[in-house]
């Protein structure tokens, strides 16, 4: 499912977060948005969801996003925010389960159906011993998983991950990473992810989206977009770009 954004404007407490930004992410494809801290890279995120006023147009699958009513853009778009409320002494088992609630009716239960969806979804991601774990008692490369598990239970087409590498070890960024490569693969998912390692992005999105202050400052391949150049004009580091595996970028800081 093709995500389309065109000359989109937010604005939040009266300041201009967003100006002009346009954007498309073709089905099945992964994009990372990257860009300098307050650049407004979750802003872009959240409006694709409705969850912040915008202005301009954005297009799941040919729907117009902003017509939708939350429940209808359930069905298309899954979330996963950067620092998710995770209630304490919830069950990895229940709080995946909430990622059902767009298929459930206004004060109805769960069917079989959503109780064995989100079953296999623990299944697919390694977490089925930890079905009955209260989320309070599981490490953070734990937490980052279930809180995709809670997004795979949706079943849409497209998916929003705000960070998802935040706070984890080397080892636990590469993991997740993989997993949400693995997933899109085999479901054919539409990707959007922010992300702040310049690295990691370019080694696996297939296009990056460069904001800062705002508006789209580069797009185009992790070639194009990670330049020394531009990292340096953006990020205010110079950096040496070397070419890594499958002709992807790999960055190191240069030492003055």
């Amino acid at each position: 499912m093709t995500v389309r954004v065109r000359d989109l404007e937010v604005s939040l407490g009266g300041r201009r977060v967003l100006a002009g930004v346009s954007l498309e992410v073709p089905a099945g494809s992964w994009t990372a948005v990257i860009g300098p801290n307050g650049a407004g890279k979750s802003t872009l995120l959240r409006a694709v969801l409705g969850l912040v006023a915008s202005r301009g147009e954005i297009s799941v699958a040919g729907e117009d996003s902003q017509r939708l009513k939350p429940r209808q853009r359930a069905h298309l778009v899954a979330y996963a925010a950067q620092s998710p409320n995770l209630p304490v002494g919830m069950t990895v088992f229940d709080y995946t389960l909430l990622g059902r609630s767009p298929y459930i009716p206004h004060l109805g239960r769960e069917s079989a159906r959503d109780r064995s969806i989100t079953e296999e979804v623990l299944d697919r991601l390694d977490l089925t011993a930890f079905a009955a774990r209260p989320l309070d008692h599981l490490s953070g490369g734990e937490r980052q998983r279930v809180v995709l598990a809670r997004a795979l239970a949706q079943q849409t087409p497209v998916l929003l991950l705000d960070e998802p590498t935040s706070a984890l070890d080397i080892g636990h960024q590469q993991q997740v990473m993989e997993l949400v490569d693995r997933l899109r693969l085999s479901d054919e998912l539409t990707v959007v992810t922010t992300i702040h390692d310049l690295t990691l992005a370019g080694q696996y999105a297939d296009a990056l989206v460069l904001i800062s202050g705002g508006r789209v400052a580069a797009a185009g391949t992790p070639e194009e977009v990670l330049t020394g150049p531009t990292v340096e004009k953006h990020f205010d580091a110079r950096v040496h770009v070397t070419t890594g595996p499958g002709g992807r970028p790999l960055l190191s800081l240069e030492r003055p």
